[in-house]
């Protein structure tokens, strides 16, 4: 029997490969590493380190694979043949279990830091899967990244001694770096989205507004990060520079219509940043 040629070829069946790319890496790796990184500079010891490495890791881990799960007939429907499980690389029942099972472990890993810090990271994990489940359509479409991302430094300090919040210029920040990427992040699928039906806020702007919108947002974060002091002003300076205009790399790539390259320098402002952080040094609480 002939192939139709309106379907999409299938890829061969690895499910550890699959699950991989479902669970959108490189976010996963850069949350992990940011928040763990936040934990190493607020003093932890090494098992307080690791254990919050282990549970933003769970976090991601059910936030990508839920995402890509609960996407799975709208992806299909449009085509989406970068996605494992429209592929075939990975079938959507193994990662709606690995969703599961990531956001069960999330539960003991995250209280690990204490039922103060679990509560925390499990509303930001909570606030993730909203997104996903719905919000990601609607004009409250930024109001995960906000919550998800600004409670991160909470779920750190909170295991401290102590149980401090942290310094509300920091949770300022790192909202701001998670409305600011998902606004970035809209912008290759703008297409696939519109005929899926996806309208969340970025989607009701134009392409040139979302892409103005996130990387100004990206900057607030760097400049917010440096109005915090401490370190050397001359290095402080510097690495803002460095962020601005990893920044500025996102509107040229996007200008010449590579996306991929657009989200890496992303990542790199978002890492830009975290460096900018560790130069400074200054307190994550007050006192």
């Amino acid at each position: 029997m002939p192939l139709d040629p309106s379907t999409p070829p299938r890829a061969p069946r690895h499910p550890v490969v699959g699950l991989a790319r479902a669970c959108h890496f490189q976010p996963t790796v850069a949350v992990t590493v940011v928040t763990t990184s936040l934990a190493v500079l607020s003093g932890r010891d090494a098992l307080g380190c690791v254990t919050v490495a282990v549970a933003v890791l769970a976090g991601q881990l059910s936030t990508g694979w839920s995402n890509d799960w609960l996407d799975a007939a709208r992806d299909t429907a449009v085509g989406r043949v970068d996605k494992p499980i429209v592929s075939g690389a990975v079938d959507v029942a193994t990662v709606r279990a690995a969703a599961l099972v990531a956001l069960v472990a999330c539960v003991p890993l995250s209280l690990l830091s204490g039922w103060r810090a679990a509560a925390v990271h499990l509303v930001a994990v909570g606030s993730a899967w909203a997104y996903n489940a719905g919000v990601k359509a609607t004009v409250l479409s930024p109001l995960p990244y906000a919550v998800s991302f600004g409670l991160l430094p909470a779920f750190v300090t909170l295991g401290l001694p102590g149980h401090p919040w942290p310094r509300p210029a920091l949770v300022v920040a790192t909202a701001l770096l998670g409305i600011g990427a998902h606004f970035i992040n809209t912008l290759p699928d703008r297409e696939d989205d519109a005929r899926s039906g996806i309208v969340g806020l970025p989607q009701r702007i134009s392409a040139s507004a979302c892409l103005l919108v996130g990387v100004v947002l990206l900057s607030a974060c760097a400049v917010t990060i440096w109005s915090l002091g401490g370190g050397s002003p001359v290095a402080r300076s510097l690495f803002l520079a460095a962020c601005v205009g990893a920044a500025a790399m996102v509107v040229a790539t996007t200008v010449r219509a590579a996306p991929r390259a657009a989200w890496t320098w992303t990542l790199v402002t978002v890492l830009g940043c975290l460096v900018l952080f560790a130069v400074s040094r200054p307190s994550l609480v007050h006192g």
